[in-house]
Order: structure tokens, then sequence, then C-alpha cells
């Protein structure tokens, strides 16, 4: 098995390993742009050498490439009450960005 971290973006928290695709949060870059996280909460290596950041590993990165840039699906929120003619109905389409994880660097 491949070298395993746990990053944080957005408010939230990812187990990632190297080549591996996921949709995060919003990130302001463009396709095909490389992104590095320096955030690191834990890393394990290979070998069963696991570090714990307190609260970050000091001198480890993830670097990755934007894929796309896109939105989820649309998700309704309804609001009703009854008895007062009060009716609501609102969209909401969440951004995300997919990357990839190239290289996890303890």
């Amino acid at each position: 098995m491949s070298q395993r971290a746990v990053i944080q973006t957005g408010g939230k928290q990812y187990l990632v390993h190297e080549g591996q695709i996921l949709a995060i949060e919003k990130l302001e870059n463009e396709s095909g742009a490389s992104v590095h996280f320096d955030a690191l909460l834990i890393c394990d290596e290979d070998g069963g050498n696991t570090q714990l950041g307190t609260p970050l590993v000091s001198g480890a990165k993830v670097s990755a490439t934007v894929q796309e840039q896109g939105r989820a699906e649309k998700v309704s929120v309804i609001k009703y009450k009854s008895k007062v003619r009060y009716r609501r109905n609102v969209g909401h389409r969440q951004p995300f960005t997919k990357i990839k994880i190239e290289k996890i660097t303890a």
C-alpha cells in the first residue's frame, strides 16, 4: 500500500493516498494547475512509520493537480407552513474542485 495522509482543506478532513481522485470544496485554481496542501494532520508511510501532528506534521506536504471545476447536483430546499399560505422552494448547487493526489512527502 502507498503512503496515506489526512489533509485539511475547506473546513473538512480527507484521508488520501497517491493516485486518488476526490472532490473537495472549491479552490480558485484552473484545470491543470498544481496545488500543495501543507495542513497534514497524520502521515503514514509504507513501513508502518506513522507521524502524528500536534496539530500539524511539520515539513510534510501533499502535491495534487486540479482535474476540473464543477457544481454538484441540485438540492431542493422546500419550506411550508400550513394555514398561512406560505410556500418557498429554493435550490442550491454546491461548487467543488476535483483533484488528483500526485505525491505525498513526509
